[in-house]
């Protein structure tokens, strides 16, 4: 791990990096019966990794190398995960071959970018590792057709905090990276999440689509609707990068479902609802909640959306809900700027219960 100053934060290795590190590893092995110690990978990024071996294991005909995966200050699931690549000689002329072991899911959904009855390796981590061999080879001299095995001891248990399930990947979770370099609590990583679940909605035909801010909002939206899962995307606080792409590759439908205060954002105009980098207007607020009857200088004074929702009684929250609601749709339709995607949104609030709906 490259060391930074103690105020920032540490960035870590993706999965395929460590993925390449192993498959080095193993590689060395299968041809001079000798591991090392640590190995060295240049990330498409351009950043040195510089990892060590956490597991290896020689056989008459195969050789099996482990990384364990540090993401740095980043809140990865797969953080401490171990990536293994076991390899052996393949057929003359068959190139690379990816194989996926326990605890890597196999990818049984089109909309991907990995084909359907193929290991969930990704695109670039396999072409680290394609690249890796060709350079290892020409070292070497060594084969060039090899069989490559990537496992996770741990994948399985792991898929399950992921999004993998809803992705149709099953059985494990997924070796992925772009640029090889984890960034600690990157937003792109989510929202290119929500892009893949778009993707996998399209390619499998479905009619109707939800994003939701949370579990609660989710559970909500389900009871009413019981979409198949591969059609429930976890949105967070990325609604803009979600109808954004959205605008590109349309659904028929989007159900957008969210607590209050998260719709008040987006009623107000944000895209990014996370609460360090959008925060309600109370004012802006207070004029509309005195169209429903409360105190508009008691709103102002309001230290959340909660706040607000407790001084309404039941008649006056579900009027400010439907005015935030009718607003945040309206707020959505213009992201969004298409006409092509039927939009729809849903105020869910912490006890599951629907507070407004908008069409």
């Amino acid at each position: 791990m490259v060391k930074t100053l103690t105020t920032e934060l540490r960035f870590g290795w993706t999965t395929g990096t460590c993925a390449t590190a192993a498959t080095y590893g193993a590689y060395m092995a299968l041809v001079t019966g000798d591991f090392p110690q640590t190995v060295t990978i240049v990330t498409p990024s351009g950043k040195t990794a510089e990892l060590s071996l956490s597991f290896t294991d020689l056989t008459q005909h195969y050789a099996t190398a482990g990384v364990i995966k540090d993401a740095g200050d980043d809140p990865d699931v797969t953080h401490g995960a171990e990536i293994r690549a076991s390899l052996t000689k393949g057929v003359e002329g068959s190139g690379v071959v990816f194989k996926g072991g326990d605890g890597v899911g196999m990818i049984t959904k089109p909309g991907l970018p990995i084909a359907v009855d193929e290991p969930a390796i990704n695109p670039v981590p396999r072409q680290m590792m394609q690249d890796c061999i060709a350079n290892l080879a020409a070292e070497t001299g060594g084969p060039k057709d090899i069989e490559i095995t990537i496992s996770v001891p741990t994948g399985a248990a792991l898929a399950a905090k992921t999004w993998n399930p809803r992705l149709g990947i099953e059985g494990g979770i997924s070796i992925l990276g772009t640029t090889g370099v984890v960034r600690p609590f990157s937003c792109a990583a989510w929202i290119a999440s929500i892009h893949r679940g778009i993707d996998v909605a399209r390619a499998n035909g479905l009619d109707h689509v939800a994003g939701s801010t949370g579990a609660t909002s989710e559970k909500a939206f389900q009871s009413r609707y019981q979409l198949p899962e591969i059609a429930l995307l976890d949105m967070g606080d990325f609604i803009g990068g979600l109808l954004k792409y959205l605008r590109r590759h349309p659904v028929p439908r989007m159900t957008i479902a969210g607590g209050f205060a998260k719709m008040v954002k987006l009623a107000q105009g944000h895209g990014d609802l996370h609460s360090a980098r959008s925060q309600i207007d109370f004012t802006q607020l207070a004029e509309m909640a005195a169209k429903a009857g409360l105190d508009p200088e008691q709103v102002a004074q309001a230290n959340s959306a909660l706040d607000v929702l407790q001084q309404a009684n039941p008649e006056q929250a579900q009027a400010l809900g439907q005015l935030v609601a009718d607003e945040a749709l309206n707020q959505a339709r213009q992201i969004l700027r298409q006409d092509e995607v039927s939009l729809d949104l849903m105020i869910v609030q912490r006890d599951g219960q629907v507070l407004a709906e908008s069409y």
